[in-house]
């Protein structure tokens, strides 16, 4: 059976509060089995079909009136994502942001990667890596960026976060 993780744009920031018991909740009651999440931040990791968090945006809304756009990735492309790291840095320095959709290549292309100091990125496919030296916190390659210039929901885990949820989906 596949494994997968849902991840949520958005929750336990800003008021948009989300109870991890309550996450759990409403992925089994989607059909997830074997559910668990990862941390406060809206990780949650299941076995059973990717129709699963694809449902769980709006069931989200429905029982809890909670919004949050929800990206999924399968146990195999977050393998993938970890094999493919660009940056020798450790975890706090490096993310990867992901992306709903592939980004246009023109709206890609527009974006100056020396525009922004000490900190880079590289896209590849519908995942941006990050090497943000100063933190994340700093950057102005953020979420609000990325689905500026890519018109396209994005949401950043930092590097940790992605090697966790890649082990528990494999």
């Amino acid at each position: 059976m596949a494994k997968y993780a849902a991840l949520l744009r958005g929750v336990n920031v800003g008021g948009n509060k989300l109870a991890m018991p309550d996450l759990v909740r409403v992925v089994e009651g989607l059909g997830g089995r074997d559910v668990q999440t990862y941390v406060q931040s809206g990780n949650v990791v299941y076995s059973g079909s990717k129709k699963v968090a694809i449902a769980l945006e709006q069931a989200l809304m429905t029982e809890l009136g909670v919004r949050s756009p929800v990206l999924v990735r399968s146990g195999r492309e977050l393998a993938a994502v970890v094999a493919a790291k660009p940056y020798a840095a450790d975890g706090k320095a490096v993310s990867v942001t992901f992306l709903a959709e592939l980004p246009a290549p023109r709206a890609l292309a527009a974006v100056d990667p020396a525009a922004y100091g000490t900190d880079r990125f590289l896209a590849a496919g519908r995942e941006i890596y990050l090497h943000t030296p100063d933190g994340y916190g700093r950057t102005k390659l953020n979420n609000a960026f990325w689905e500026r210039k890519l018109s396209t929901v994005a949401t950043t885990r930092n590097w940790n976060t992605v090697v966790a949820l890649a082990e528990m989906t494999a």
